[in-house]
């Protein structure tokens, strides 16, 4: 069945997935994603166990479509202790409770792409995130070579955290994913000036015996001081294969 095409002024709405959405789920999903989903994710996603899920639907969509699925966000609950960002997250007193939501899934058909959709629907789960005490960030994975995907998260703040080698397996063949993060409710970021300025402090302790002999090497030949190249922050690699989140748009 053709799709329907885009109204002439759309009217975007944002709401919960329910089952009505069902097979539209489904179908969008086997469109734009290289990856198949078993039946018990999508039972989950409209039933709300477990996923917590946005739509987004055009009231203003002509012929009795005003309310199917154009555009969505899948997202689940992990405890930031267990997650693989444990190291980036800034715990506080009430350590084991932190939560992160993992976005699992992102989609807009194609007719409406380019409108916004994706950013708004990204911007939902922050403001939820945000709204939670105990949630410390959102999370995702990117395949390596979604250069939409990406430009998307640059512009929405997201970090680049980590690149992860071979991290998904599509037809026999791996894929490099990115690791994006948005850091809420005062979790730190990578690369703080605290981070760089530990880095250089370490640096410096490890290797001040390297240098006392350096410098009393070069004072014969009139070398006064030392001048110290700036200290970048270096992430830890993650290279532990996970079925990770997908975006289309």
């Amino acid at each position: 069945m053709e799709e329907p095409g885009i109204s002439r002024r759309p009217s975007i709405y944002y709401r919960p997935i329910n089952p009505n959405d069902l097979d539209r789920l489904e179908k969008i999903h086997r469109d734009i994603f290289p990856i198949k989903y078993e039946s018990e994710f999508f039972q989950s996603v409209v039933n709300g166990v477990g996923i917590v899920s946005w739509a987004a639907v055009d009231r203003n969509r002509p012929g009795g479509y005003s309310d199917e699925l154009i555009g969505f966000v899948t997202a689940k609950f992990v405890l930031a202790k267990e997650s693989e960002i444990d190291d980036l997250i800034c715990y506080g007193s009430s350590q084991g409770e932190e939560t992160l939501i993992y976005i699992l899934t992102l989609g807009v058909v194609e007719t409406y792409r380019n409108h916004g959709i994706a950013m708004s629907l990204i911007n939902g789960v922050i403001r939820y995130a945000s709204g939670l005490s105990s949630c410390r960030g959102v999370y995702l994975h990117v395949i390596a070579y979604n250069n939409p995907a990406i430009r998307l998260y640059n512009r929405l703040m997201f970090r680049c955290v980590r690149r992860l080698k071979g991290f998904y397996l599509i037809k026999r063949q791996h894929f490099d994913a990115f690791l994006f993060v948005y850091f809420v409710n005062g979790s730190r970021s990578p690369c703080s000036p605290l981070e760089v300025a530990m880095f250089v402090v370490n640096y410096m302790k490890n290797g001040i015996k390297s240098v006392a002999s350096k410098l009393v090497r070069k004072e014969e030949q009139g070398l006064k001081w030392l001048v110290c190249k700036d200290a970048g922050c270096v992430l830890p690699t993650q290279t532990k294969p996970n079925l990770g989140s997908s975006s289309g748009y």
